[in-house]
């Protein structure tokens, strides 16, 4: 797989985190209403999994994850943790299985580009597997009306 590295890598990375937002709600369309978890099918693909690990007014913390079937047990790889900003419409990796979270990462080398350089590589995958996903065509379905919805459409 090929790598970007921008010449003003901070522009780039908040580029990167929108695109990250659209293609995630091109992905699970009621995004700000999702349930806890949901499946995706493709054809003779692993299943996709997305769940809601957090949920406040304006920020969703989802864990996004692909079931491979490996035996007896499934492996979920990649496990990526995504911080979704639904006010500023970006969506932003906080760590994946293989890595650790942004800080934990970098105890020893906290300098502003160690942090850059990191979060570009965890945001790029992301990137790069969203496109993956969507040209499998994989797609969550529609989220289920709120009750209170229905009642309005009675009215």
């Amino acid at each position: 797989m090929s790598v970007f590295y921008p010449a003003e890598k901070s522009f780039w990375l908040h580029k990167v985190c929108e695109a990250n937002f659209r293609k995630l709600t091109d992905l699970v369309p009621d995004l700000d209403r999702m349930a806890d978890a949901a499946t995706a099918e493709a054809d003779d693909k692993p299943a996709l999994h997305v769940r809601l690990l957090e949920r406040s007014p304006y920020t969703l913390t989802l864990e996004l994850t692909h079931a491979f079937a490996q035996g007896y047990e499934p492996i979920a790889e990649p496990a990526v943790r995504i911080r979704v900003c639904l006010d500023s419409r970006t969506a932003e990796v906080l760590c994946d299985a293989c890595r650790p979270v942004v800080l934990d990462a970098l105890q020893d080398d906290t300098s502003a580009r160690a942090v850059l350089d990191y979060k570009w590589s965890l945001n790029y995958f992301l990137a790069r597997w969203l496109d993956h996903c969507l040209s499998s065509d994989y797609r969550f379905g529609a989220s289920e009306p709120e009750p209170e919805d229905d009642l309005h459409m009675l009215a």
